[in-house]
């Protein structure tokens, strides 16, 4: 499966990139899961903002194609989604136990078949199981379900908050799931779903003559369906990691909204696997779409590695809306349903963050954790469950529509996990990130010039040093520490006040990642001299732990 496809299979109902590098969680690209980023007090506003998704209004139109519905049965029950399920074990758990609810309503328009099979609802979340038949297609090219949603009778609406789906080889179809975190008010509920629309797109690919050992801008010109043109830096991470900054501009907008272009390494005809830590799609200056994607140097020896640009182009859609007119209930899991109301600190003494409550259903566990400010991160990076003994992994659940001061973690529940009310459950949170902005300390950089030139201070006593220089008009200021513990500088002003200048985030790094080298630029700089502050650093503390008892055992009660 090629890269742009891996992309667009977590993509289906997005309609931008990435968050901004500092802040909101990231959306999945790349199959890598994102990150929060720290909220502080201090914090002004003219920092890069918070980014919330541009979720579109959906329009539910009179479907015009013929619709076929079949008697439910349990045959789409128990057809195999193991493969598409992988990190979903909860639901393939309900699949296990009947607890899915039949559908079997299908579509046909313009020779493309949706068919709804299963849905799967309790108190956590809705997800619904589909298939969709095209017929032929050619080995380059990919189908998209996008923009689903659903909408109850009183008119509200929750939008597609993930939706996941791959080619089936055997059956010759794609199979596919949507999940949201709505769920029925009632017991059962009549509800109706839509596709916005359903787009064919192929890969593409373009050959990029990059000097990968070049540190200065470097511009391809593209002027092919709907790209224009491509700016691309290198920048060395530690001794043996380059990340590769680009920069993309369209003249057109639909090229722009689902291209997702990204930079291809072939060593010796053959794809490289970039490393974890990238991002894509955050937008620059001037609209530009751009991506920070890391690559260890010894994948991509100069002599044997090529590069080329891929993205995906829109061949043809679907553009009409697509409605199904469904009733949900979530009565077949009540039963194993357990709702716990906790309000007990993350940590004990500090009432920034608690923990709200609890949610077990047969398919989920979910916790949520309400933070005292709104969109404030939370501080430990990763989240498990002991479960009477048995370790669940969770991770961060944020819908589009999600309160600015609520963290979600959802834990999918194995088939042989056993929960009552006296199970003990105990949810811990381990390597903590704590952001730091008491440090107003500007650092005086002199005699400015396009050779580099370096200078080492102590921040929070952790050795940092400062690496500063120019190319062309613009100035560029590299931060780093070799202490693993010093997490990064998240962002550098230069000046105090209004007259302030905000260095544009290179690097897309982000809290545990484990990387603390962050580059900012600042666009046409004139002078030989600057006086650089940061808005805050972070410090990592990976062996930092705190456990809460969500269902303490009978002896601690």
């Amino acid at each position: 499966m090629n890269n742009v496809e891996k992309a667009l299979k977590h993509k289906l109902n997005e309609d931008s990139g990435v968050a901004y590098p500092d802040f909101e969680d990231m959306w999945n690209r790349m199959e890598q899961a994102g990150q929060t980023a720290h909220t502080l007090p201090e914090a002004p506003k003219s920092v890069t903002p918070r980014r919330h998704r541009n979720w579109r209004k959906i329009a539910i139109a009179a479907s015009l194609s013929t619709l076929l519905v079949a008697v439910p049965v349990y045959a789409a029950i128990q057809y195999n989604w193991d493969n598409l399920l992988q990190g979903r074990k909860g639901i393939e758990t309900a699949l296990a136990q009947n607890l899915g609810q039949p559908l079997e309503q299908s579509i046909t328009r313009d020779g493309v078949k949706l068919t709804l099979h299963t849905a799967i609802v309790d108190e956590n979340r809705t997800v619904i199981l589909y298939s969709l038949e095209v017929g032929k297609r050619a080995k380059n090219e990919f189908w998209n379900v996008k923009g689903v949603s659903l909408k109850n009778a009183a008119g509200t609406s929750s939008e597609g908050e993930y939706s996941f789906q791959q080619w089936d080889e055997k059956n010759q179809r794609y199979n596919g799931y949507f999940e949201s975190d709505w769920t029925p008010q009632q017991e059962t509920e009549n509800i109706r779903l839509t596709v916005d629309h359903i787009e064919l797109s192929s890969i593409q690919e373009v050959d990029l003559p990059l000097d990968i050992q070049s540190p200065q801008i470097q511009t391809f010109k593209l002027d092919r369906d709907g790209l224009q043109a491509m700016k691309v830096q290198v920048f060395e991470q530690g001794k043996d990691k380059l990340l590769l900054s680009s920069a993309i501009t369209f003249n057109s907008s639909i090229a722009k909204k689902w291209d997702n272009p990204q930079i291809i390494a072939y060593k010796g005809g053959e794809p490289v696997m970039s490393q974890s830590g990238g991002a894509f799609g955050t937008p620059g200056e001037n609209g530009e779409y751009t991506a920070q994607q890391y690559f260890k140097r010894g994948d991509i020896p100069k002599v044997q590695t090529t590069y080329k640009l891929q993205y995906a182009k829109i061949e043809r859609g679907i553009d009409e809306p697509i409605n199904f007119d469904l009733q949900l209930s979530k009565k077949r899991m009540e039963s194993g349903t357990i709702k716990s109301v906790l309000n007990t600190p993350l940590e004990n003494g500090n009432p920034n963050f608690m923990v709200e409550q609890m949610i077990v259903t047969p398919t989920q566990i979910r916790v949520t954790i309400r933070s005292k400010k709104k969109f404030a991160s939370l501080p430990y990076q990763k989240y498990v469950l002991d479960v009477n003994g048995k370790t669940l992994k969770g991770n961060r659940w944020s819908s589009p529509d999600r309160e600015p001061d609520l963290n979600t973690i959802g834990f999918e529940r194995p088939s042989d996990l056993v929960i009552t009310r006296d199970t003990p459950i105990n949810f811990t949170g381990k390597y903590k990130v704590t952001a730091h902005s008491d440090d107003k300390t500007p650092q005086h950089l002199t005699d400015i010039s396009d050779q580099k030139q370096t200078l080492t201070t102590h921040i929070g006593g952790y050795p940092v040093k400062w690496t500063y220089y120019k190319q062309g008009m613009n100035l560029f200021v590299e931060t780093e520490s070799e202490d693993a513990r010093f997490g990064g500088i998240n962002q550098t002003h230069i000046g105090l006040g209004e007259g302030r200048i905000l260095g544009k985030p290179i690097t897309a790094n982000f809290d545990g990642d484990g990387i603390n080298k962050a580059v900012d630029v600042y666009k046409n700089f004139k002078g030989k001299e600057a006086s650089v502050y940061m808005f805050y650093y972070t410090t990592d503390d990976p062996e930092a732990e705190t456990t809460v008892a969500l269902q303490p055992s009978n002896h601690q009660k």
